[in-house]
């Protein structure tokens, strides 16, 4: 039986993962559909830039990343040190460029004058915001939710575009994290596609040995 997410992450022993997730119903995340001749390409920008645009707010690095016809595969670095830097402000702000906040947060970040008793929820709230920017559950929903939304809208269908959750493994060691860059990277190749996989960054092997 699958172990749940939250026991397969432990920042304690790794701060690298492999994420994984898989479309349904013969769905196309990119390249061409044989039987009908529509192709799907753009959609793989969709994921470069979503995946671009969190690796910018979120407290998690994107080391690697392939996208292929049906599933996505992603290497990445929880940098927790970096996100507990971070002022309440700081926080704030880069919660707000994903998502609405609350009507606190809002006045806060729009220099309101406010209450103690306001000010208290609007720290409260900044440190549970902090805790979700270095969630990798959080990263892969503010990734995977609006390229469902598009391809659904696209297609002009509802239901499901991903199958279930994201599967998520471990990389516990600098021996681990090398073979899944280079299986990540060479995976598009295997699949015949064109374009490979992006390996961003080897300097992560630094952070392993330190």
């Amino acid at each position: 039986m699958p172990k749940p997410r939250c026991q397969q992450i432990s920042l304690s022993d790794t701060q690298f993962y492999h994420c994984i997730s898989r479309c349904v119903r013969r769905a196309f995340l990119c390249g061409e559909d044989s039987q009908t001749g529509q192709s799907f390409e753009h959609r793989r920008g969709w994921v470069e830039d979503r995946l671009l645009t969190l690796a910018k707010v979120f407290a998690i690095d994107v080391c690697a990343f392939a996208v292929l016809s049906n599933h996505t595969h992603i290497v990445i670095y929880v940098d927790e040190n970096k996100a507990k830097l971070w002022t309440v402000d700081e926080v704030l702000q880069r919660w707000h460029q994903l998502f609405r906040g609350t009507l606190f947060t809002q006045r806060f970040i729009n220099g309101e004058k406010l209450s103690t008793a306001i000010m208290n929820c609007v720290y409260e709230t900044a440190e549970t915001y902090r805790q979700r920017l270095m969630d990798i559950s959080w990263f892969m929903r503010a990734l995977n939710e609006p390229i469902a939304r598009q391809a659904n809208f696209e297609d002009n269908c509802t239901g499901r575009f991903w199958e279930g959750r994201y599967k998520i493994q471990a990389l516990l060691d600098e021996a681990a994290l090398a073979a899944c860059l280079a299986y990540v990277d060479l995976n598009p190749v295997r699949a015949k596609i064109k374009s490979r996989g992006q390996v961003l960054s080897f300097a992560y092997f630094e952070l392993l040995l330190k």
